[in-house]
């Protein structure tokens, strides 16, 4: 398979054990000039006073941080795109926060491709970690808050039955073409 030559932001989302980082991390090593951004590090950033997300957010944790979280997850995306280098950056970016995300990351094209395995297979893939994801969250509750409630950008990828190498190589041969989203109130380039 031929990489993909033009440069790009990949927003890879998910539930947790969905297979983002596994999958993000194959990714940017595939792709030539590339970077692996971690939404998630810029929260355990925090040393004190962090407040995680959790089924009921606090005010501080739903607002404050995370909102803090994906504007420095965007602005890193864009220096990087800018510096000549194709982004993928991966996190937990549901429901109104993926159109949110969507108009925080300002450098085009963009791709958004949501991990969506059913929850089964989340179940099986969380017994097999080495950590532990939901503590205060189901997998239910999370899962439905993705179908349910985030916005149908860019490309959905049932990966259920696929490995990571199986997934990163679909987002390779799908995502430059069908992943594009312009922005989060404008329909998607492709699906």
């Amino acid at each position: 398979m031929s990489l993909p030559s033009e440069p790009a932001i990949v927003l890879l989302t998910g539930i947790q054990a969905a297979g983002k980082s596994t999958v993000a991390q194959m990714l940017a090593e595939r792709l030539p000039r590339s970077v692996h951004v971690r939404g998630d590090g810029f929260r355990r950033m925090i040393v004190n006073g962090r407040a995680d997300m959790s089924p009921d957010p606090s005010a501080e944790a739903a607002v404050r941080q995370l909102r803090l979280r994906h504007r420095l997850t965007a602005a890193t995306c864009d220096a990087y795109f800018d510096a000549g280098f194709t982004v993928v950056a991966q996190d937990v970016v549901l429901g109104e926060h993926l159109g949110e995300m969507v108009e925080l990351i300002r450098r085009r094209p963009l791709l958004v491709v949501v991990l969506a395995p059913r929850p089964e297979a989340i179940a099986a893939r969380e017994e097999g970690r080495g950590k532990t994801a939901y503590d205060d969250w189901a997998i239910t509750q999370l899962d439905a808050v993705l179908r349910r409630d985030t916005p149908r950008l860019g490309l959905w990828l049932d990966s259920s039955d696929q490995s990571p190498a199986g997934a990163g190589e679909e987002i390779l041969a799908r995502a430059w073409t069908e992943a594009r989203v312009s922005s989060a109130a404008g329909s998607p380039t492709g699906r």
